[in-house]
């Protein structure tokens, strides 16, 4: 199975939904757009995505991939990061497949790839390139299964693990293998940023990060950048910019109440750092009327 032949089934799978008279899929979404976009800031789940049509440019730190036709991405972390599509048209719209991935199933595979994990170089968190046979035609079972629920559900779950398992056998999976080990860097990591995920609002410290990762705080800031392509405060940073950006849009709180709410001491500070993020000032994002001086 080539990855085109998913092309057909994925916009039918992304129209019956959209129409609300097909069967979701768990774990699986269809992107589907017709129109090239600017950056967007978004916060990357643990998932892998397969494009099928147009491309996508996905930036985090210093690490900056570009994802074409044939290409998969595997997310092995949750990972705030910039992305935009590059090429789509009404005639041949940007399509991607989406499945989330569940750390749960991928440690229930430890036993069974152990041998073969150590044999194999880890990667970034953020890890691109061709998209694996195996993997294009396991996702294509997977997909194929909006044609019957009973088949989704007697054999979705069998099928949903298969793709973990493929993915972490790929050549892009490394990251993935090595999340398996409780004693990896990965998942020391992985502890770190579940713990400013949660704190994010409140001020960050490394010492206590690195203490929680079981590292020197030297060797926790580089094996942090090495697995997320940027820095702790750059990652805490901008978990703030994206949930204050959601807040003005969302229209209830004016910039200096929002940079208060996610942890900033001073709107003006905030206000610098969410222009240089997005590139502009956050009066223009909030639909609330400042309060009269």
């Amino acid at each position: 199975m080539q990855f085109t032949d998913l092309i057909t089934p994925a916009l039918a799978y992304s129209t019956r939904n959209r129409q609300r008279n097909g069967i979701a899929l768990p774990n699986l979404t269809v992107l589907q757009t017709t129109e090239v976009s600017e950056f967007d800031a978004v916060v990357y789940k643990p998932v892998v995505c397969l494009v099928l049509q147009g491309a996508k440019e996905t930036t985090i730190g210093d690490q900056s991939v570009t994802l074409r036709a044939g290409s998969a991405l595997i997310v092995s972390h949750d990972l705030p990061v910039q992305s935009r599509i590059i090429s789509a048209s009404p005639d041949k719209p940007y399509l991607a497949l989406i499945v989330s991935l569940e750390h749960g199933v991928l440690r229930s595979l430890y036993d069974k790839i152990s041998s073969v994990s150590e044999e194999m170089t880890p990667q970034r968190s953020l890890s691109a390139g061709p998209a694996d046979a195996k993997v294009i035609e396991t996702i294509g079972r997977y997909l194929a299964l909006m044609n019957s629920s009973v088949e989704a559900e007697v054999l979705g779950p069998s099928i949903l693990r298969e793709i973990h398992f493929r993915l972490l056998m790929s050549p892009i999976g490394g990251m993935l293998r090595s999340l398996l080990s409780i004693d990896s860097h990965a998942s020391r990591v992985a502890k770190a940023i579940v713990h400013i995920k949660r704190d994010f609002r409140q001020n960050l410290s490394i010492p206590e990060l690195a203490q929680l990762a079981g590292m020197s705080q030297s060797s926790f800031h580089g094996h942090f950048k090495q697995v997320t392509g940027t820095t702790p405060l750059q990652y805490q940073k901008d978990l703030r910019m994206i949930a204050a950006r959601d807040l003005l849009r969302a229209g209830r709180h004016s910039v200096a109440s929002a940079s208060f709410e996610v942890g900033y001491e001073s709107p003006t500070h905030f206000s610098r750092d969410y222009q240089r993020k997005f590139g502009t000032v956050p009066s223009k994002e909030s639909a609330v009327i400042p309060e009269p001086a």
